[in-house]
């Protein structure tokens, strides 16, 4: 009788395990027993979406908007969101190149799919945002890594990205405001970028977080890019799963192909809901921003006093990158440990690729009450460190 045991796909086996996940989903377990947990490992505001984004959505029910949108997303929507980048940076985009999505993963898997043949190269920093590779590996292309370093405030080098560049290379990935450092691309930076001659994916998911200095989008820059972006983070609307892809004329076609097979179309809730965040008033969005940048300097402040000084300050997003080498060269072993004794819940830096080992990132899109108990826990976990 012959063997007909199941072997997992290579493109699934290749796929590493996005450790932070593993923390919360363990974090929440302790939860269920009573326990307290200080959450400074998950990247989610947790501001409540504006008001004004919520009464969309409900009269988006009450008028029956409850039905398929079309597959590139509704018109209102993409002709919104090319009129912000007009309005922000001064470029004219054709509403057509804005295609809306279930959040910013699957844009992301839609732009590899469209450009990658077995053994492609993409290249992108050490450390970067765990999925990256991933994505890139389960389209058959190879990840090519850039180490950048605390001391340079994690800079994504033009001229080291350069040195990597080969026949083989199909795209430089780059994502400013940047998870996990926090690092900001320069206008400079973007520019020499974009003369290197290759395409570019912009992961931008976190413009409008930018504390010191103005956003830049690397459409100001170049027409062979692709932009990722989405309502999860400026917006406050993670939950709602809506986010959105331009893309160079030439690929719109082709990733439609891939919406209609794969997707269907983003929520149509999710979209009105979109539009009303456009459309409101951005007190909400500059509120939150200022809140942010008060929780970074309270956090940075506070690590400081306990021993931790960054050596990187993050400019924007919501992430601060902590070396703790002193304590630990095994990053993951150092989270686990932070939550069973202190009950502080981190993400471990190797989870962002080889560079990141030696340090843990921690999230401040959490209260100032939370993160002012969480450094206490902190220091309290470390002392005895030292003690034991």
């Amino acid at each position: 009788m012959s063997d007909h045991r199941f072997v997992m796909p290579e493109r699934t086996e290749s796929i590493t395990p996005f450790l932070v996940m593993d923390i919360l989903e363990r974090a929440k377990e302790m939860e269920t027993e009573g326990v307290d947990i200080v959450h400074l490992e998950v990247g989610e505001p947790d501001f409540d979406s504006p008001v004004f984004v919520r009464d969309a959505a409900k009269k988006a029910i009450d008028d029956g908007r409850t039905r398929y949108a079309p597959s590139l997303g509704l018109p209102q929507l993409r002709a919104a969101i090319a009129e912000t980048y007009k309005s922000r940076y001064g470029i004219n985009i054709s509403p057509e190149r804005v295609i809306l999505t279930s959040g910013s993963s699957p844009a992301l898997q839609m732009v590899f799919a469209s450009l990658l043949n077995p053994g492609d190269e993409v290249i992108m920093t050490d450390p970067h945002y765990a999925c990256y590779a991933n994505f890139v590996r389960f389209f058959g292309g190879v990840p090519i890594f850039v180490r950048t370093c605390e001391a340079d405030n994690f800079r994504f080098s033009p001229s080291n990205i350069e040195s990597k560049i080969s026949e083989k290379t199909r795209a430089v990935l780059i994502n400013s405001p940047e998870n996990p450092t926090g690092a900001v691309m320069s206008s400079e930076d973007l520019d020499a970028i974009s003369r290197l001659g290759v395409t570019i994916v912009s992961d931008e998911i976190y413009e409008g977080l930018v504390y010191d200095g103005a956003d830049h989008s690397i459409l100001e820059y170049s027409e062979n890019a692709f932009v990722v972006n989405g309502f999860s983070k400026r917006y406050a609307m993670t939950g709602w799963r809506l986010g959105y892809l331009i893309v160079p004329e030439e690929f719109i076609l082709p990733v439609r192909k891939l919406v209609q097979n794969f997707f269907i179309s983003a929520p149509t809730l999710s979209q009105w809901a979109g539009l009303a965040a456009i459309e409101g008033p951005g007190d909400d969005l500059a509120a939150m921003r200022d809140e942010f940048k008060k929780r970074r300097d309270f956090l940075l402040g506070g690590l400081e006093k306990i021993g931790l000084k960054v050596g990187s300050r993050p400019e924007g997003a919501f992430y601060v990158l902590v070396n703790v080498e002193k304590y630990t060269t095994d990053s993951l072993s150092f989270c686990n440990d932070l939550l069973e004794k202190a009950l502080v819940a981190a993400t471990p830096g190797v989870d962002f690729g080889d560079g990141g080992e030696g340090f843990i990132r921690l999230s401040y899109a959490t209260s100032m009450e939370r993160l002012e108990e969480g450094l206490k826990r902190i220091d309290r976990y470390l002392k005895s460190l030292v003690h034991s």
